[in-house]
């Protein structure tokens, strides 16, 4: 056997993928990043290196695919390796493997007697099969469970290698399920994770094109994809590794991207050259981020012209940064957060600026209701614009915004409480200042969207 050094061949995230010899390896991944590609190296290798014969008993790989033309691609993959190692292999074509059930499969056999298999993703094709197991998008299988118990089976006791590959299909897929629990740490499974934003930036564009490219080509190669992506939902789940259920989210992607304009936002400096602006601040310090979003108000429409996090940072150094909006001429209103720990920066905004221009609002259901259905009312009817530039973690927030059903079954507004998502502080900074610009008061005086609001998407939503 040759020995073979793919140093400068692989790129950086495909290279940690081989270089992790967990038994147990799940990569939630972007399409078309050579994540298959990888994996039928390292499956090669490891048939020809004899790596996981168990008293020499040649290895069998059983490889699954949510359909036949990959498990074929798959298997060329493993043919081309095979000849790259200058190790003897025989494609034996689609044999039977079971003649009971009429279970096909793909073969590849190796001189040394290891065999890969690939097949399609029926269960039972699992059984009595001991062996490396790899499911390639996973996500897509049918009975996602019942495929996932007998692969574990037939790999786990045996210590021999399970590898999941697989973009994201929404979040009810037992794919989306066992990647949080990963992430929760409550399984000790190795988890790789590459959207196409870092797959370019270790050098997928630089591999595709077949030179060295610029930050702004690579950023053109970004932008070209996700817009020939067609919609936000494909380019979240086929490009970011993020699980999308449209189903129990508050504010739709197309409802939020429907409201994108160009050259919305503005520096702080052009701040004061413009309208009317009105203000809303969620109130952070450790766990979460403080946010203040501003927006000009022209007609009845919403710009958001200036938005600013705030990690960890010191009370005084938030206040400072507020007043330096407040005391801006054309800050006509402001709404802040003055739940817990903002409560002081609310009172004493409150007394430098008047309750005329600063008004602290309490999070409670009753105005959390308030704001929220307002800010879905103005999405819907376009009175909200945001940059097209805008940064994905903002759209991510407001999108995060859940319609969660209580085992009461009662239906409330809320986050899945995970990091990725992280407690939707950009949403409810925008909600006040969707608020504060659209002509009520306070929150205890009657308005016309209170308490009674019983459309489809708001009908019996507690907050």
């Amino acid at each position: 056997m040759t020995k073979v050094d793919l140093t400068e061949y692989w790129l950086k995230y495909q290279k940690d993928w081989l270089s992790d010899d967990s038994q147990i390896k799940f990569w939630e991944k972007s399409r078309r990043i050579g994540a298959t590609y990888v994996q039928s190296y390292e499956d090669v290798r490891d048939c020809v290196t004899k790596k996981y014969f168990y008293k020499n008993r040649p290895l069998k790989v059983w490889f699954t695919s949510a359909d036949l033309s990959a498990a074929k691609e798959y298997i060329d993959y493993c043919k081309e390796w095979a000849s790259f190692f200058n190790s003897i292999a025989k494609y034996m074509g689609e044999i039977i493997i079971d003649e009971n059930k009429d279970i096909k499969a793909y073969c590849l056999e190796f001189s040394n007697g290891a065999k890969i298999f690939a097949l399609s993703s029926n269960p039972s094709q699992f059984r009595s099969k001991g062996g490396k197991v790899v499911i390639d998008e996973y996500a897509f299988h049918n009975d996602q469970k019942a495929l996932w118990k007998a692969a574990f089976a037939s790999a786990k006791m045996w210590k021999y290698p399970i590898r999941v590959l697989s973009t994201h299909n929404g979040q009810l897929c037992n794919f989306y399920k066992i990647i949080k629990l990963i992430k929760l740490g409550k399984l000790n499974y190795s988890l790789h994770t590459t959207p196409i934003q870092k797959a370019v930036q270790q050098g997928l564009a630089d591999k595709i094109e077949g030179r060295i490219l610029t930050e702004k080509e690579r950023q053109n190669f970004l932008d070209e994809l996700k817009n020939d992506a067609g919609d936000e939902l494909t380019w979240q789940e086929e490009f970011c590794c993020v699980a999308v259920d449209e189903s129990t989210a508050f504010l739709p992607y197309e409802m939020i991207i429907n409201c994108k304009e160009n050259n919305v936002s503005k520096t702080f400096d052009q701040l004061e050259k413009l309208g009317a602006l009105y203000l809303g601040f969620d109130v952070a310090r450790h766990r979460h981020l403080s946010v203040i979003s501003v927006f000009e108000k022209i007609g009845n429409v919403k710009f958001l012209r200036y938005q600013i996090e705030l990690s960890k940072t010191l009370y005084r150094e938030q206040k400072n940064i507020l007043y330096s909006i407040l005391k801006l001429k054309n800050l006509k209103r402001a709404c802040i957060d003055r739940t817990g720990i903002g409560d002081n920066l609310a009172e004493d905004a409150q007394l430098d600026f008047g309750k005329t221009k600063v008004e602290g609002v309490l999070f409670t259901n009753s105005s959390k209701e308030e704001m929220a259905t307002l800010f879905y009312i103005s999405l819907e009817e376009r009175n909200i614009r945001i940059d097209t530039n805008i940064e994905t973690k903002v759209i991510e927030d407001w999108h995060s915004i859940r319609k969660i059903t209580t085992k009461a079954g009662n239906t409330r507004l809320d986050t899945d409480g995970s990091e990725e998502n992280r407690h939707a502080d950009n949403f409810w900074s925008a909600a006040l200042g969707n608020y504060a610009a659209s002509g009520f008061e306070d929150f205890s005086k009657p308005n016309i969207i209170s308490g009674n609001f019983e459309t489809e998407n708001f009908k019996g939503v507690n907050f």
